[in-house]
């Protein structure tokens, strides 16, 4: 709730500081006397226009400040934005906003002491006061709250929270199912060049080792007939000789049967035997290796043309995949992969369609029963304003629940119609209203004005208070064309919208039946102090309230005294009867 408001340089104020407390707050005084500026003083706070004509005249600047005790449920609302923002407080319970308004233009707002942009402030005030009357910000003549009253009063919290989960996971599969379908001529183009490479390396059956091998084969087949004289020859002379010399292998022999004496008679020569063995056996392995290499030699000329066609092909692909034969494996295996989510990526595109149009049907019966909810709703709110409404001298008006829907190609499915949706359902909702026999139901804001603006508002208060979470009311010229019998009424509703703390009540009243209902009675007052008006705001003891309340009745004498003190008594007798 507005606890505080501290105002200095504001208008005709010089500095003026205002208490509020819990429950029914009045504020009375005479024509001029500066209540209205009180109230542009907490319009200003809530984020509204400045402008450089309300600063007091020979001021530099003006400042306003308002302190606001936060319930529990405040804090839970706020809190998040405070954090974020890093405008939290240590005392969570108190929230404190400021304005201050210089005359070269500049303003600056502040929450909890630390300057934030208009925005903020706006946002962050929003949910702290209505403020009700002749050219205020009226939050209940903003078509987009009216659901969200609706629904409160429909007690459909549960049904919509389904609908809000269920449409945002419908979102969720909407946002990729968008993306793949963006996405579908590009991958269709990958898909191909994928496939042309993919296939074109498993044709080529390539081996990680075969480069090397291939490389020595084509080496092989081109030099044959060098190899072939080379090895015919090596052959010749380690087993064959010539026409004049004699074999290598023969000589060896020789040499070998020699040494075999010496080592016979001298056993210290028979390592030196030993090793011309080896060299002997070497020298067979030399020669038969020469014939087996030289019988498996040919000169194949079909078989080099296929080998420097496989190398020719390696070199193509190394080209354009990789610089080696296990690179361009790599492409082929990754590539293969890719070709695999491109296919999965389509089942995708179907499997998620399904799941759409599935979300689709099940949100149409979901938004179908929360409708169904609100229109029962309806028809009771509408009935129940309309009493209230003719308790406040406005007979024979008429208030409804105005429902559209609209079709949408995408949208949920109701019957053999889809309808236009998001997180709320598929109803637009407004309330209506007709306030002469007769007339047309118009739109609510393009109907009321003044002072049946404020009685609208405050009939509206008393059937959704369970339903408006806005801790503090303001209301202004709400007794406008209306006489004290009525006043008598507005008084004893304004006062049940405090019931069980429900809201804080602010009052700007003429009517003294209105006041009377007050709990407290706040009473403002002008005064000429060295040729300059001030404005002052005092509490009125008991003594004080009657003196008031009969001036306001006429002139303060014996008979408008105790029809004061009657009006006094007769909201006592009221309070206590409701049981508040």
């Amino acid at each position: 709730m507005l606890s505080e408001l501290n105002i200095k340089n504001f208008a005709i104020i010089d500095q003026l500081q205002v208490q509020f407390t819990a429950g029914f707050n009045v504020l009375t005084g005479e024509t001029g006397a500066g209540k209205s500026i009180i109230l542009d003083a907490v319009q200003l706070l809530l984020g509204g226009r400045a402008e450089m004509s309300m600063i007091r005249a020979g001021a530099e600047k003006a400042e306003l400040e308002a302190i606001f005790s936060l319930s529990k449920m405040m804090r839970k609302q706020l809190n998040p934005i405070l954090l974020a923002e890093g405008l939290d407080d240590e005392d969570e319970q108190t929230l404190f906003l400021a304005r201050e308004l210089r005359q070269n233009g500049r303003n600056i707002n502040r929450v909890n002491g630390r300057a934030v942009n208009l925005a903020l402030l706006r946002q962050i005030a929003a949910p702290l006061i209505d403020v009700h009357g002749q050219g205020a910000h009226l939050s209940l003549l903003n078509p987009r709250t009216h659901l969200d009253l609706l629904d409160a009063y429909a007690q459909v919290e549960n049904e919509k929270t389904a609908v809000a989960q269920e449409t945002t996971n419908l979102n969720s599969v909407q946002r990729e199912l968008a993306q793949l379908r963006r996405d579908e001529r590009l991958l269709a183009q990958r898909q191909d060049m994928l496939t042309f490479q993919t296939e074109e390396i498993a044709a080529a059956n390539l081996d990680i080792d075969e480069e090397d091998a291939l490389r020595a084969e084509r080496d092989r087949l081109a030099n044959a007939e060098q190899l072939t004289r080379a090895a015919s020859e090596t052959v010749a002379l380690l087993m064959e000789g010539g026409e004049e010399t004699r074999a290598v292998t023969d000589i060896l022999g020789d040499v070998e049967r020699a040494l075999t004496q010496l080592a016979r008679y001298d056993e210290s020569q028979r390592p030196l035997l030993e090793t011309m063995q080896g060299v002997s056996f070497q020298l067979g392995e030399i020669a038969t290796d020469s014939q087996n290499y030289l019988d498996n030699l040919e000169y194949n000329p079909s078989r080099l043309a296929y080998v420097e066609e496989r190398l020719e092909l390696i070199n193509r692909l190394k080209r354009k995949y990789g610089d080696t034969i296990e690179e361009v494996l790599v492409v082929y295996e990754k590539g293969v992969e890719e070709l695999e989510r491109i296919s999965g990526s389509s089942e995708r595109v179907e499997k998620l369609s399904r799941e759409a149009d599935a979300y689709l049907h099940r949100l149409g019966k979901m938004m179908t029963t929360l409708s169904k909810k609100r229109h029962v709703a309806a028809k009771k709110l509408g009935k129940v304003v309309e009493s209230e409404l003719n308790d406040l001298r406005m007979a024979g008006t008429r208030f409804t629940v105005d429902f559209q829907i609209e079709d949408a190609p995408n949208g949920v499915y109701v019957g053999e119609r889809q309808l236009s949706f998001d997180k709320t359902g598929f109803d637009q909702v407004e309330f209506m209203l007709s306030t002469n026999p007769g007339e047309p139901l118009k739109p609510m804001a393009k109907i009321a004005s003044g002072g049946e603006t404020a009685r609208l508002m405050l009939a509206l208060k008393s059937a959704l208070t369970r339903a408006d979470s806005t801790p503090t009311l303001i209301f202004d010229e709400i007794d406008q064309g209306i006489g004290g019998r009525v006043g008598d009424i507005v008084g004893r509703k304004l006062w049940r919208l405090t019931a069980n703390e429900a809201h804080q009540v602010i009052v700007v009243t003429h009517l003294p039946q209105l006041a009377g209902y007050g709990d407290v009675h706040l009473y403002v007052s002008k005064q000429a102090v060295d040729g300059r008006t001030r404005t002052a705001v005092s509490i009125l003891d008991k003594s004080a309230r009657v003196d008031e309340l009969a001036v306001m009745l006429g002139t303060a004498d014996e008979h408008t005294r105790r029809a004061a003190e009657s009006i006094l008594s007769q909201a006592v007798a009221a309070k206590a009867g409701a049981g508040h």
